[in-house]
């Protein structure tokens, strides 16, 4: 068996190795035939033990290995490796003892796993297997009690009875707690008797003392000890301190801080406005010092209310109606104070509210005067004369002063000064004549003013209805538009009228229609009242004769049933119209067409109105074409040609004189505008006769002739031509045209081939134009 030797070292729990020496035997051969020979395990190590926390100087001895196969001539050496191994653990290679250099820490690390072999010195060759063996560290009371929290914070509520938990503290110790009693901690308080105490097994600190009042003592200081080694001599200890909190309860009721409030508010406080602020206090705090106002009596119900701040637990006494010095000078107000949150626990300790009177005394302030009623209604007949009194407001000062009162019209409400009031008594009356048509209703504001001091001033509004009165005659409801067929019949409907009136009878409007009595005899029509205020136009014979006479009016008077009764006589103008047989007009006159009933003011205005618009367009529209770039005469530089240029020999300076436009004749479309002549006046309500075209001469200038036609009756129909001597030019240079170009360049030298003779035929405008080129020796002077 392996032999191991430790000294200084208790050995508990060894289980020794057993080693099998000298039994050896055969397991087999090689390939070689060789006997194979295993030698059985020699020896194995367990544990060792070592103390912790060695304080000599040498290197702590821990044991000692050796192998049987160790024969002491130095040829085994012994390997140590794991946990430590070489740096906490050394072993001497030829001995095999094993020492600690340095100082353990059981707490640090508790054991060291390690292991060992035996092996050749000199062929390297392991002697015996490997084997593991531990090294467990003894525990020795080196660590005091540590506590888990340092300071604890703890609250318990006050007025708690003995033995309420408050906390439990844990502290630890980091010596072996299987091993002796190095890790058994007791717990003893230190400070904080005869408040609180701690149990010295698990720690928990109660209280101890009945009845702690936080209002007297709210915070304390208790400090615990922990020791180990069951609290003997000896044993290592720490402390900790707990810092305990009373947590108030509802134990204290509110109290105002005066039996009695005086509060003064002048009468023209604002409902809303605060009359004034009482306050309670109350021990406790937090919502257990929450408190609710309440009045329990008041000789003013509804006039204040009362509320709580929350955040300064206050109560705020509100007004809640106007106050009136005249009508009450003084108020008395019982009020209540009570706790929010009640703790049934102590109701013993009596009722958790408390009473308290207040006193609110109203002083007086000079008030504006006040009217009667909030308003007034009056009427008047719109036939009333002047300075008539329609009515009367009365406003008064209820204050002690009793000022006289002066009365005015806002005239701002009455801009057109229609009514005035009589300043000292307050009466109402008519400046002005009344149109009810006009304005059926005036709504003024009376002021009324202190005569002491005229800052005090009150308004009042006065609604003044204006009562109807017959003054207005009706007239037709609408502008009829009314005709009659050629070949209508007697006692034929033509037409429906009906009335108006702007007047309002209270029993509704009742007209009455005849015929004008001075056409009654001569009548080509009759009017039939139906009786429900409309009447129907009807023929008084068969047939008209719109040649014979194409419009007639009917004179027709229309009457009222109110009194005193009104009328008015209305014409209406009726056309003679060509009809189909079913009675549908066909047509109508010119006459008849501009022959109206009658246009109004309005329609006439909006007339001229459109035809002073359609001129300002026309202007307009005539100086932007004025403005307009002109096509350009001469495209080309090339393009030279003379310009014909008539003269007018009998007059009118430079008037009369129009240079001919050669772009005519190559682009007829790029005519140049009119002029107005500014010498005579436009023959616009006559238009010139059209002159019949001459007949043609040659066929060969059929488009010569087409556009001189042309330009003949546009010069005839346009009222801005010169003056009838004034010589107009006519040419054109179109295709096939033997003359080709009018101008002397480029022109033929001869003009023997052309007939000019059809110009005499055009008349005196062109008599010039025909001596010029339609006489015989014209070719030989061309």
């Amino acid at each position: 068996a392996a032999t191991w030797n430790i000294s200084n070292l208790i050995i508990i729990g060894l289980a020794a190795s057993r080693g099998r020496r000298g039994s050896t035997g055969l397991t087999g051969q090689d390939a070689n035939g060789v006997p194979l020979r295993r030698s059985k395990r020699g020896w194995m190590w367990n544990q060792f033990f070592l103390l912790e926390e060695y304080t000599g100087t040498d290197m702590q001895y821990v044991g000692k290995l050796h192998s049987d196969a160790d024969r002491g001539d130095g040829s085994v050496r012994y390997v140590l490796t794991g946990d430590g191994a070489g740096t906490v653990f050394k072993i001497d290679e030829k001995s095999g003892d094993i020492h600690a250099t340095k100082r353990l820490d059981r707490e640090e690390k508790a054991y060291y796993i390690l292991y060992a072999k035996a092996v050749n010195r000199f062929t390297n060759q392991a002697l015996e297997g490997q084997s593991e063996f531990i090294i467990k560290i003894h525990d020795i009371n080196d660590n005091e009690p540590k506590f888990t929290k340092d300071p604890y914070m703890a609250r318990v509520p006050e007025m708690s009875d003995i033995g309420a938990s408050v906390i439990q503290v844990t502290a630890t110790d980091a010596d072996d707690a299987t091993y002796g009693n190095s890790a058994r901690v007791v717990y003893s308080i230190l400070e904080g008797q005869p408040y609180f105490s701690v149990d010295p097994e698990t720690g928990l600190i109660k209280t101890a003392l009945p009845g702690m009042d936080r209002e007297v003592k709210e915070n304390y200081q208790v400090v615990i000890q922990a020791k180990d080694m069951a609290g003997q001599m000896g044993g290592l200890s720490g402390t900790t301190t707990v810092s305990i909190t009373l947590s108030d309860v509802n134990d204290n009721p509110p109290r105002f801080t005066k039996t009695l409030y005086d509060f003064r508010v002048p009468e023209s406080l604002e409902p809303g406005s605060v009359v004034g602020v009482v306050r309670a206090l109350d021990a406790d705090i937090g919502e257990n010092a929450e408190m609710d106002y309440r009045i329990i009596g008041s000789d003013g119900p509804g006039v204040f209310d009362i509320a709580t701040n929350r955040s300064t637990q206050d109560g705020v006494i509100v007004l809640r109606k106007p106050l009136d010095f005249e009508k009450k000078h003084q108020f008395g107000l019982r009020l209540q104070v009570e706790n929010v949150h009640l703790n049934p626990r102590f109701f013993s300790m009596g009722p958790f509210r408390d009473e308290a009177s207040v006193k609110i005394t109203v002083e007086d302030v000079d008030e504006p005067p006040v009217f009667e009623r909030p308003s007034y209604i009056m009427e008047v007949k719109e036939d009333a004369a002047k300075n008539t009194v329609i009515g009367a407001v009365s406003a008064s000062d209820l204050d002690d002063k009793r000022s006289p009162i002066r009365y005015t019209i806002d005239w701002r409400t009455d801009m057109d000064r229609v009514f005035n009031i009589h300043s000292g008594n307050g009466s109402v009356y008519v400046l002005r004549e009344l149109d009810r048509e006009e304005n059926a209703w005036h709504n003024i504001s009376v002021m009324a003013t202190e005569f002491n001091n005229p800052q005090q001033i009150s308004r009042v509004p006065v609604f003044i209805r204006v009562l109807d009165v017959n003054d207005n005659a009706p007239a037709f409801a609408a502008n009829y538009e009314t005709f009659v067929c050629e070949n209508a019949k007697a006692n034929q409907r033509i037409q429906t009228i009906g009335a108006t009136d702007p007047d309002e009878p209270l029993a509704g409007h009742r007209f009455f229609f005849r015929v004008a009595p001075e056409a009654a005899g001569k009548a080509n029509f009759s009017v039939h009242d139906n009786k429900d205020n409309t009447a129907w136009i009807l023929t008084q014979r068969n047939g008209y004769n719109s040649l014979q006479k194409s419009v007639y009016h009917v004179p027709v008077v229309i009457s009222d049933g109110d009194f005193p009764m009104q009328s008015s006589t209305n014409t209406l103008t009726v056309r003679v119209c060509s009809c189909d047989r079913e009675g549908n007009m066909k047509l109508c006159n010119a006459e008849a067409l501009t022959a109206r009933a009658g246009l109004s003011t309005g329609a006439l205005v909006a007339i001229l109105l459109c035809v002073i618009i359609l001129l300002m367009i026309v202007v307009l529209f005539a100086a932007l074409r004025r403005q307009r770039k002109k096509e350009p005469l001469i495209v080309s530089k090339e393009d030279v040609r003379d310009n014909v240029v008539s003269y007018n020999d009998e007059g009118g300076g430079e008037e009369d004189t129009q240079a001919f436009d050669i772009g005519t004749l190559r682009n007829p479309e790029a005519i140049e505008e009119s002029k107005q002549r500014r010498d005579i006046l436009p023959e616009t309500f006559y238009p010139p006769l059209r002159r019949p075209a001459p007949p043609p001469t040659y066929d060969n200038n059929g488009d010569v002739r087409d556009f001189i036609s042309q330009r003949l009756q546009d010069n005839d129909g346009d009222p801005t031509a010169p003056p009838y001597d004034s010589l107009a030019t006519y040419a054109y240079e179109g295709n096939g045209s033997v003359a080709e170009s009018l101008s002397s360049l480029e022109s033929v030298t001869t003009e023997g081939d052309q007939d000019y003779n059809y110009l005499s035929e055009w008349g005196p405008r062109f008599k010039k134009l025909a001596d010029m080129y339609g006489g015989e020796d014209s070719g030989g002077e061309s």
